[in-house]
């Protein structure tokens, strides 16, 4: 295959994948009301339908990427999509809230192997001068997908139901898997050879289980057990880590390259407080505005669909200034977002709200590309794929925060009730304080992207 056309396909099967799990996630924030209405869920259990993919993605993601580099990133690319196509299928069948969220956490393992490996694959492809731009496409994808999402989403849910959108999520992926057979012919692994860390690869991926649900449970004590055995887990897997010679995640990487930690610890903070906007605003307006779900999709349309336009200008800018510079500005814009959402009242017109969220697309759409193009030409090849997985796996976890901080938040202030008028005003007390939470952590990232120093010299 000619080098022009392979690049050209990379970039398509990567798009494309990357497009169909937040497609996915975004679509499911706006179906969630019909889907607790459906199975008669409280709130706490809602959000495990969230919770359910972004654990099993969190856990799996960095052992994936390890397994790219080693095995081949087209094949686990490939398996990955084949995974994610069955349990969406499966998902659109369920009949109980338990088969919901187990087939989400079954989706969530098909989606860690796709996002550990799509990153690294355009990586391989595309050198250091034409990476940016590559990585503010494929970041486009992500956001057209979070833009297709709630507006595509909601229509679909008011006029099909919320199966529908699994449905057609299923076939996107299928029409990738079949274009990845057919087009993609090149297979990637620098570190083919090397032994695979079980032993560490199964450490990491319970620790990171049993946190991520301590995290779930705060602040009963429960929670704050599984959060301490958790983090002691993830302190195991670093000193493991620190000792076999074929580690799943290199730590050196961490300690001796400034770039790779702070523009990962940067993706942590940022995605730790900005995932649940989306989720919060969709309750937001479907329970106290009384919008429907086709309305509020087109009202959350505003943040991504800025997101998808700006991302592939700063991709390209990347290229030529330095990351962090971007990428801080677009930090402090989200700040800025976040904090403005902290005054949300019954009273909160729709057209405030729809600014806010444009002005929150242009902070991500700045910060995400430049952020991905630091991390990614920081290391060598054959760290490609667990780089792509360790930046995937700080979103993951980011995201998991996120629905953590808010999940703890309502789990104190509301409990384990439904959305009703009744309790409104403590709902929208709670909200509030997520997004000075939020507003204060993105605050902090904007240091951490500053810190990450110059990436070229």
């Amino acid at each position: 295959m000619q080098n022009h056309t392979k690049k050209k396909v990379t970039l398509l099967v990567t798009t494309l994948g990357s497009f169909i799990i937040p497609f996915m996630s975004s679509s499911v924030n706006v179906a969630l009301p019909s889907i607790a209405k459906e199975f008669a869920m409280d709130v706490v259990l809602m959000n495990w339908v969230v919770m359910a993919f972004l654990l099993m993605t969190a856990a799996s993601l960095v052992p994936f990427g390890r397994i790219a580099d080693l095995y081949g990133r087209k094949k686990i690319f490939a398996y990955g999509l084949i995974i994610y196509t069955i349990f969406s299928l499966l998902s659109a069948t369920s009949t109980s809230p338990i088969l919901i969220i187990l087939y989400r956490a079954f989706q969530g393992v098909g989606g860690a192997m796709i996002f550990a490996t799509a990153t690294a694959i355009l990586a391989s492809v595309f050198p250091s001068f034409e990476r940016g731009k590559a990585l503010g496409i494929n970041a486009a994808s992500i956001y057209l997908g979070l833009s297709l999402g709630p507006s595509l989403g909601g229509f679909m849910t008011q006029n099909f139901g919320w199966r529908s959108l699994f449905i057609l999520n299923a076939l996107i992926a299928l029409i990738t898997i079949i274009i990845v057979f057919l087009k993609l012919s090149d297979e990637w692994a620098e570190a083919k050879g090397e032994r695979f860390d079980l032993t560490g690869s199964t450490v990491y991926g319970v620790a990171l289980v049993v946190l991520m649900y301590g995290v779930s449970l705060l602040p009963y004590e429960s929670g704050l057990l599984l959060t301490t055995i958790g983090g002691l887990g993830i302190i195991a897997f670093i000193i493991w880590e620190s000792k076999t010679k074929s580690p799943v995640i290199n730590i050196s990487l961490f300690r001796k390259n400034t770039a790779f930690a702070f523009s990962n610890l940067a993706a942590l903070i940022n995605y730790s407080a900005t995932f649940a906007v989306g989720y919060l605003l969709s309750l937001y307006l479907q329970n106290v505005k009384g919008l429907g779900p086709q309305y509020t999709g087109i009202v959350l349309l505003t943040q991504p669909i800025t997101m998808a336009v700006f991302s592939p200008v700063a991709g390209k800018l990347s290229d030529r200034i330095e990351p962090r510079i971007l990428a801080s500005a677009g930090m402090a814009l989200t700040t800025v977002s976040l904090f403005l959402f902290s005054s949300l009242s019954e009273q909160t017109a729709i057209n405030f709200i729809a600014a806010n969220l444009l002005l929150m697309g242009l902070g991500f759409g700045l910060f995400s590309s430049p952020n991905t193009n630091a991390v990614m030409s920081s290391v060598e090849k054959k760290f490609y794929g667990v780089a792509s997985a360790t930046l995937a796996t700080m979103r993951s976890v980011g995201q998991m925060l996120s629905t953590g901080i808010v999940t703890t938040i309502f789990a104190v202030y509301m409990g384990r009730v439904q959305i009703t008028p009744e309790s409104f005003p403590v709902f929208i007390k709670s909200v509030n304080l997520v997004f000075i939470i939020f507003s204060a952590l993105c605050f902090v990232g904007i240091f951490a992207s500053l810190a990450r120093g110059k990436l070229r010299s």
